[in-house]
């Protein structure tokens, strides 16, 4: 039977400054696996590329929809319409666009991604592109049916970012990523590849690390994504308040429906 993998495309966002890291172990073993498995593989390498995370009127070729008090968010928008991002945001939108799978590869800083890989998500999924107002955001948002799934490193133990650790539940640190980022642009959204304290590990445990990022990836074309409260059980109406017939729905369920929606509910780690 033909490989379910073939003639897809997969783009890993790289963000770390060491060619010598074990982010990018990660990030070659990402693309290792995922050409094995069909895969037509770009990488975008922000540091070695000079990324630039600033979103400034340098990102606009063409004239500024409003040249007497830029909105960023609107100039995006129009550039992407009018065909007018700079060079270096154009290349990566279209990298997206020809994307089925998205790795970001990063260590996390302060709970989040480093500003390089930020200052990408700021410029280059933009309105008009990636998502737009008001009927295609969330499960309606245009990056719908490509999977995004974020592989990061930690300097915290597993213990440490568990619920009775010290800093608390990873998966409680990523949402704003996972559902108010990723989510919100539509995409298919993976459970989080998870590295922990590798510059603490043995030798022997980077290695296993190595070695379930390639087994994951292997597997991902039949991975389902996480799950997240349908953007149609939110009334409009109401200023987007969940519905009372979602909140009866799930009334006599005994766990939240997810991190962020969790009803006062104990909540399920994904």
């Amino acid at each position: 039977m033909a490989n379910k993998t073939t003639s897809k495309n997969a783009l890993i966002v790289y963000a770390h400054q060491e060619p010598k890291s074990f982010n990018a172990a990660l990030r070659d073993t990402a693309v290792d696996t995922l050409r094995k498995s069909g895969y037509n593989v770009e990488v975008s390498d922000l540091y070695a590329q000079g990324f630039d995370p600033r979103a400034t009127k340098d990102d606009f070729t063409g004239t500024l929809a409003d040249p007497d008090h830029m909105q960023y968010h609107l100039e995006a928008r129009h550039a992407y319409v009018t065909s007018t991002m700079c060079a270096q945001t154009q290349a990566e939108v279209d990298k997206v666009r020809r994307a089925d799978v998205i790795v970001f590869q990063f260590p996390m800083y302060w709970f989040s991604v480093p500003a390089i890989l930020k200052g990408w998500f700021d410029k280059v999924l933009v309105a008009g592109f990636a998502f737009d107002y008001p009927n295609n955001l969330y499960d309606n948002g245009l990056m719908k049916g490509k999977k995004a799934i974020l592989s990061l490193t930690t300097g915290g133990s597993g213990v440490m970012f568990s619920d009775r650790g010290l800093n608390g539940d990873i998966n409680v640190a990523l949402w704003p990523i996972h559902y108010g980022l990723l989510q919100f642009c539509g995409f298919d959204v993976m459970r989080p590849h998870i590295c922990f304290c590798p510059g603490y590990s043995s030798d022997d445990q980077r290695k296993e690390y190595l070695v379930k990022l390639t087994n994951r990836l292997k597997g991902l074309y039949e991975e389902s994504p996480q799950n997240f409260v349908s953007v149609n059980n939110f009334d409009p109406k109401k200023g987007f308040a969940m519905t009372e017939e979602y909140v009866q729905k799930e009334s006599n369920n005994a766990k939240a429906p997810s991190i962020g929606h969790h009803l006062g509910k104990k909540i399920s780690l994904l």
